[in-house]
């Protein structure tokens, strides 16, 4: 059963993602799916969110205040010069060769500088926004393995759904058409496949769809809100994060969270670690190229 969720509901959670918090600790870690090991990369009485992993397995990117940096297992941090895209939120990544960044820029301010979210690409050292979506707001979530294509979230109209376009720009390809929200987008390794989160069957799961949008899939359904699955680089798990209490269509920070993890081949699900997060936690692919690990970043309250 599909249902219709109020716009005002599904858009007040996205406020937070360009609003960087007072008050909060934020923490990068690495956790070993192997082991369940986890590392603490990094540590600031400050607000930054969702690492990327680089493909070369040398540094993160997060964002914070606008800006996107580098950050490096040795605590190494530098911002990545974005020329006028200073309002960066949380939804950006790698292309897969390493060289390009993908960015989604609120091209106004304000509190409803969110609704002017726009898509660019930048050297991964830096330089100045190529402008790769006519429409607002767009916000980045997939690069297809082979380079070609980018899939997002976009509002077009009053609901949320996902789309793809041309990673050069060009005509962009809705993919869903739900009534309620769709977000999350992430390809498979082999690019058959698109993995999301939606409410389409009345909560929040993670499904998936041939990369044409065809095939909807429901892979998970618990009392869980699941949000934003990431395929492993090897194509055997999915990791995403689960609000311990549902919240509908809003994925709010500063939450009982967990990781978990799901076997493609099994279609079993393992919880990894609970901890304080939420928004800002897990919105982007941050697996490590050998898929033995990711990075996601932990919040609390600065005392």
């Amino acid at each position: 059963m599909k249902i219709i969720v109020s716009t005002l509901f599904v858009l007040l959670p996205m406020l937070v993602t360009n609003a960087q918090q007072k008050g909060i600790k934020s923490t990068l870690v690495v956790f070993d799916i192997e082991s369940n090991q986890r590392t603490t990369v990094l540590t600031e009485n400050a607000h930054f969110e969702a690492p990327n992993w680089s493909r070369d397995g040398i540094f993160f990117v997060i964002n914070q205040n606008g800006g996107l940096f580098k950050v490096t297992m040795d605590r190494t941090k530098e911002r990545i010069d974005t020329g006028f895209a200073d309002r960066c939120n949380n939804d950006h990544g790698i292309s897969p060769d390493g060289k390009t960044l993908v960015l989604s820029h609120n091209l106004e301010d304000g509190n409803d500088g969110w609704l002017t979210s726009c898509m660019f690409t930048v050297p991964i050292d830096g330089g100045e926004p190529v402008r790769i979506t006519k429409n607002t707001p767009s916000f980045w979530h997939g690069w297809s393995p082979d380079g070609k294509t980018l899939v997002y979230t976009a509002k077009r109209g009053e609901v949320f759904n996902i789309y793809a376009i041309p990673v050069r720009g060009g005509n962009e390809i809705q993919l869903t058409d739900s009534e309620g929200l769709d977000d999350g987008p992430d390809y498979s390794h082999d690019v058959k496949h698109i993995y999301y989160n939606s409410i389409a069957s009345g909560t929040m799961e993670i499904w998936r769809m041939s990369a044409n949008g065809t095939g909807n899939e429901q892979l998970t359904d618990d009392r869980y809100s699941n949000w934003f699955p990431h395929p492993s680089p090897d194509g055997k798990h999915l990791v995403y994060i689960s609000y311990l209490i549902d919240q509908g269509s809003a994925h709010p920070a500063m939450k009982k969270v967990a990781l978990r993890l799901y076997s493609l081949k099994e279609k079993t699900v393992r919880t990894l670690h609970e901890f304080i997060g939420g928004q800002g936690s897990l919105n982007v692919p941050s697996w490590s190229p050998d898929g033995k690990r990711f990075a996601f970043v932990s919040y609390d309250y600065i005392d």
